[in-house]
């Protein structure tokens, strides 16, 4: 089971500098991928408006500034560009990092910063499924040709095409049927965040559970989708990661020694995930060093 990190959004102010070094430290403890969260804005009780910095950017920067780590968004709203640059960008950013792109995707859900930046917030699902149809198609054959209610595309071609020649991986953020309907069939990868599930294993395998349905109606077998969890996990001064807000009624993150950390995190492997990303409260560069006595306590 693969193990990665996200780095801070809104939490606190972070300079660019601190990030640099997380995701650096994040590779030498042995992390196997650094993810960043693609939003604008939001609203913080108590805090006011605050956003995180671009994430294509700051996935460009990140490829330059490590060695071996996977880089994604978690994930990237199709919403917030052209289709066509979004792959366009995806294979920038994959050749920069060396193919080591993981190319997350969603709707999007926060309508305060769709509002703020200018994005339409209408019939957002309807306007994935065509973003998505002219991304996978540019990222893995390289040209589309499209028409749709919302998105054209006139024989559009990407070059030059990145490092792998069917693309980045596609990884999907979604519970919702209709979100997995369109994309199962040709997602390489799923993830859940952790609210959606309870932050538990039994949680986990049931939404993962929902993937196996959809996958049978859509003619695509299950197993060649991998698992992926966004789990929080808290450390000493962590007060709840909602934003400014309150952990919703009966979440437990994960927390304690290094040894049950390990243990409640090796629970998921043996609920199905593949891959986990875990969400630090509070994210700082001294919680990112302590994940090494809990990846040595999984014996990585």
């Amino acid at each position: 089971m693969k193990i990665g990190v996200q780095l801070p959004e809104v939490e606190r102010e972070v300079r660019w500098a601190e990030l640099v070094r997380m995701a650096r430290l994040a590779e030498e403890v042995g992390l196997d991928s650094v993810w960043v969260g693609d939003h604008l804005l939001y609203d913080l009780p108590g805090v006011g408006p605050r956003g995180p910095w671009e994430a294509w950017t700051s996935l460009a920067a990140l490829a330059e500034a490590t060695q071996r780590v996977e880089l994604g968004p978690l994930v990237a709203a199709t919403a917030f560009h052209q289709p066509q640059m979004l792959a366009k960008m995806a294979a920038t950013v994959d050749e920069i990092s060396g193919g080591r792109l993981v190319l997350g995707l969603g709707a999007g859900w926060n309508e305060r910063e769709f509002r703020a930046f200018g994005f339409p917030y209408d019939h957002r699902v309807s306007r994935f499924e065509e973003a998505f149809t002219i991304i996978r198609r540019l990222l893995r054959e390289g040209q589309v040709d499209f028409q749709g209610r919302f998105f054209r595309a006139d024989d559009c071609v990407l070059s030059p095409r990145g490092p792998r020649p069917q693309g980045p991986p596609l990884l999907i953020g979604s519970t919702g049927r209709r979100m997995l309907t369109i994309t199962l069939p040709h997602a390489d990868a799923w993830n859940v965040w952790w609210a959606r599930f309870g932050n538990t294993p039994e949680g986990f395998a049931r939404q993962s559970r929902l993937v196996d349905d959809v996958c049978e109606e859509v003619g695509r077998d299950p197993a060649g989708i991998e698992r992926t969890a966004a789990v929080l996990c808290q450390f000493p001064g962590g007060g709840g990661r909602i934003m400014g807000g309150q952990m919703p009624q009966g979440i437990r993150p994960v927390q304690g020694s290094p040894q049950q950390m390990a243990e409640a995190l090796a629970a998921f492997g043996a609920a199905g995930a593949d891959h986990l990303q875990l969400v630090l409260d509070p994210i700082t560069e001294d919680t990112v060093a302590a994940l090494a006595p809990v990846l040595a306590a999984l014996g990585r």
